[in-house]
């Protein structure tokens, strides 16, 4: 039986056992990071996704003095990374480039094993881009009207390659379908890489994806660029028209990828998160690079990022549910 003393001890413990939690947390933050630090990807090596992951996650390891190692969890338009994330550990040791699958892909899968909201906190935004639509040079299509009717000419048959099933690449291709009045086939990748090695010898008739990967294709002439899907022309390929100005003023369609961890991660590990991410986006040379490859820098708060999550997924619950786009497991 537990002595008097013994009891007084237990009860105090109880009482001062939530400032205890709080100074552990402060003392872990303080001495963040002292080991290897995991970046989840969410698709295959040779993509947009991977390029901003192993520039940025490369300079953070210099900032930090600890190695980002690089884990590539491509499949499921961006659910097995979110699934892996959710499930870490919330210790500072687990960080996620998310991309705006995390806002879609509720209304998309007919089950999720995580939230998209309850189970992460968002640290900053990184990168918008536009999605580009790219064609074998040995198409006939050489602009967006020539690309539409090439579309209707082959009645449903012309094919498109995109990173996976709900991603933003494919639900802008499923939207413009819609106001081009066109049909198409989707072949979904596990990735840029992958449909890109299909899509340059013409094995699929067009691409639409993250811009990243695929500038250097365009301009080394493998490949042929048709429009892109942002409000203005990417600073890449600024030869490029946007879709709103081949004929749809009103569809402007980026997407993005931003730095989330796992929920409950201490507040001080994700404000040092933050605030580095924020140094390396401001400087010349990683600004330089990502915008090279079409990307729109866009750093935020932790707090501006979230907002934003929830405000994406307001935006597209209702357009993927008019559009009836929705997948099986």
């Amino acid at each position: 039986m537990p002595t008097r003393r013994r009891l007084i001890a237990l009860a105090a413990a109880c009482v001062f056992a939530p400032g205890v939690i709080v100074q552990r947390a402060q003392a872990q933050a303080q001495g963040w990071p002292n080991r290897i630090v995991r970046m989840i990807l969410p698709f295959p090596p040779g993509g947009g996704a991977d390029m901003i992951g192993r520039l940025v996650g490369g300079r953070l390891a210099e900032i930090w003095g600890q190695q980002v190692v690089i884990e590539n969890r491509g499949g499921a338009g961006g659910n097995i990374a979110s699934e892996a994330t959710a499930r870490s550990a919330p210790d500072g040791y687990t960080l996620f480039l998310a991309g705006d699958f995390l806002s879609t892909n509720v209304f998309l899968y007919p089950k999720l094993t995580y939230d998209p909201v309850a189970d992460f906190a968002a640290v900053s935004l990184v990168v918008q881009f536009p999605t580009v639509i790219v064609v074998p040079n040995a198409s006939p299509a050489r602009d967006l009207s020539e690309f539409i009717a090439h579309a209707k000419a082959k009645g449903g048959t012309l094919t498109y390659a995109s990173p996976g099933h709900g991603t933003s690449p494919h639900l802008a291709a499923e939207l413009f379908k819609r106001v081009a009045g066109i049909e198409m086939t989707h072949v979904p990748y596990r990735g840029a890489g992958p449909a890109l090695q299909d899509v340059i010898p013409g094995r699929v008739d067009s691409f639409f994806n993250n811009i990243a990967p695929t500038v250097a294709l365009m301009k080394e002439g493998q490949i042929r660029g048709i429009a892109v899907t942002s409000a203005k022309r990417s600073p890449a390929m600024p030869d490029l028209p946007t879709i709103a100005e081949s004929g749809f003023p009103d569809f402007v369609v980026p997407g993005w990828y931003a730095f989330f961890v796992p929920a409950k991660t201490p507040a001080e590990i994700i404000r040092k998160m933050h605030a580095d991410t924020a140094t390396v986006l401001a400087e010349p040379a990683i600004r330089n690079r990502l915008e090279q490859n079409g990307l729109f820098v866009a750093s935020s708060t932790p707090e501006e990022m979230g907002a934003y999550h929830k405000a994406e997924m307001k935006k597209w619950g209702p357009l993927i549910e008019q559009a009836g786009i929705r997948f099986r497991e």
